[in-house]
């Protein structure tokens, strides 16, 4: 894979650039972390203004090399990450996109893209975190509805969002990776209770969202009835093949503000950190290169659907966010226990990352499996 710009590509990047440049120092001040309805309103704002600028559907209808140079100057200069709707547009807005009807693209990828609705995720479950395919979360079909009970955990920004991605068992006999739909709810159903979790960091991204009886149109299902473990298959190869891509980038970046916190402090004399950074720096720029390739192979498939390399990627990462905070930490001595420092909360955060999306192990599993051939464990 040629890695170096094309004159159309050199273009796009300088022009993209000279628009952030004008851009930013013009957006509002960020809103207090708990502001959430501040915050879904500063990350829409951006969104639309994205939109009008030409720059809203980079994620799904450019070129790869196109989206990844995207990703790289927006992370580079600081713009504001996709936040409250980083459901809608990296995993369910391209789902849909791959799996949808023409009717549900039409309704649902627009507002996505013009800043107007926000997605979360209803996947997992009290009971069926890591083993997904062990959802409990019951549908059954009344008429033109299905009717849903049940709840789903660790769902993020349901506080504000519009619309769920979510995973029901629509036939209780039926193996466990059988018998699943995913489906589309409105969060402001009757019988839909959403109450925020408080993380370690002291933040509330994520809800438990408790369904009463909820009543979801058949036309909201996205892929056949029972088919939506191969539906979650294609919204998980997003999110684990590129939709940490732009946070790949941000990692770079921290890891030079650590080097020069490190020359302020005086521990840059430290030998053994200063290799700890160097190997930092070499993982992050192998991890984007693998990036790179990622999109590229999803590009290939027609569809634009990551393979299950996507694995590769999302285990690597995991570990090289936790070896980058954990490093943060010791460049800043006893100042790493003050949540108001940068980098601290997000060391708190960078624990998640070996679970979210699919735990390490599962990870391995899906390497051994369905990259190397390996037999299935009993």
């Amino acid at each position: 894979m040629d890695l170096t710009d094309t004159p159309e590509e050199a273009e796009f990047r300088a022009r993209l650039r000279e628009w952030l440049a004008k851009t930013l120092p013009t957006l509002p001040p960020k809103p207090s972390p708990d502001d959430w309805p501040g915050r879904r309103a500063y990350d829409l704002g951006w969104q639309r203004t994205l939109h009008d600028a030409g720059y809203a559907d980079v994620h799904w209808d450019a070129p790869p090399t196109v989206r990844l140079i995207y990703l790289e100057e927006t992370e580079e200069a600081g713009a504001p990450y996709v936040g409250a709707n980083f459901v809608g547009l990296l995993h369910a807005g391209p789902t849909i996109a791959a799996e949808g009807t023409a009717e549900q693209r039409a309704r649902w990828l627009p507002p996505i893209l013009r800043g107007e609705e926000v997605w979360c995720q209803g996947f997992s479950e009290p009971d069926a975190g890591s083993d997904l395919a062990a959802l409990r979360t019951r549908a059954w079909r009344d008429g033109d509805d299905y009717v849903v009970s049940g709840s789903k955990i660790w769902t993020s920004h349901a506080e504000v969002a519009d619309w769920c991605e979510l995973l029901v068992r629509t036939d209780p006999t039926a193996p466990k990776h059988r018998g699943i739909t995913w489906l589309a709810l409105r969060m402001d159903t009757p019988g839909v209770t959403v109450r925020p979790l408080r993380t370690l960091a002291g933040s509330t991204e994520f809800a438990q969202v408790f369904l009463d009886e909820v009543r979801v149109p058949v036309a909201h299902r996205v892929g056949a009835e029972h088919d939506g473990w191969r539906v979650t298959l294609v919204t998980l190869s997003f999110e684990r093949g590129t939709a940490f891509a732009g946070e790949v980038v941000a990692c770079r970046r921290v890891l030079r503000e650590l080097a020069r916190e490190a020359h302020r402090n005086g521990r840059w004399d430290d030998p053994a950190l200063r290799r700890r950074l160097g190997a930092l720096n070499a993982e992050f720029r192998a991890l984007w290169r693998l990036t790179q390739w990622h999109v590229s192979e999803a590009a290939a498939t027609g569809a634009g659907v990551p393979g299950a390399a996507g694995s590769v990627f999302k285990l690597r990462y995991s570990h090289a966010r936790q070896d980058l905070y954990d490093t943060a930490a010791d460049v800043l001595g006893p100042d790493s226990l003050d949540l108001g420092r940068p980098w601290t909360a997000d060391r708190l955060s960078s624990l998640s990352y070996t679970i979210a999306a699919g735990t390490s192990q599962i990870q391995h599993t899906i390497v051994a499996e369905r990259l190397l051939g390996l037999p299935k464990g009993r």
